[in-house]
């Protein structure tokens, strides 16, 4: 793995690590979803830091490069990510459609306010 790979892994483990916090901070996101970009980022650092562990996998998978089996890596655990995502909003689409569904058929208590 060349050095300027490993300098812009640390670089961008580092840019997402401080949004992720200030993310964290503003109550922006869920601490599960802010769990999973900090393993990811120290994912990142340490193969950064111990470039062996991508060169080791990358020749006993029977990639080129270390950086191949990087790329490889870190697409394929972003894909996984997204799937989960797609369906818990999914899941929430379909929530809010059987809300929606339930306060129409619900009968009005009081009859609405004439806007005169």
């Amino acid at each position: 793995m060349s050095f300027s790979l490993r300098v812009l892994c640390i670089v961008g483990a580092a840019a997402t690590f401080l949004i992720v916090t200030n993310s964290i901070r503003r109550s922006r996101m869920r601490m599960d979803d802010a769990i999973f970009w900090v393993v990811m980022c120290l994912g990142l650092v340490i193969v950064a830091i111990f470039p062996g562990i991508a060169t080791t996998l990358s020749q006993l998978l029977g990639f080129q490069a270390p950086s191949n089996f990087v790329f490889l890596a870190v697409i394929a655990i972003l894909l996984i990510k997204l799937f989960t995502l797609s369906t818990e909003v999914s899941a929430l689409k379909s929530r809010v459609n059987e809300l929606a569904q339930e306060e129409a058929l619900r009968s009005p208590t009081e009859a609405p306010p004439d806007a005169d």
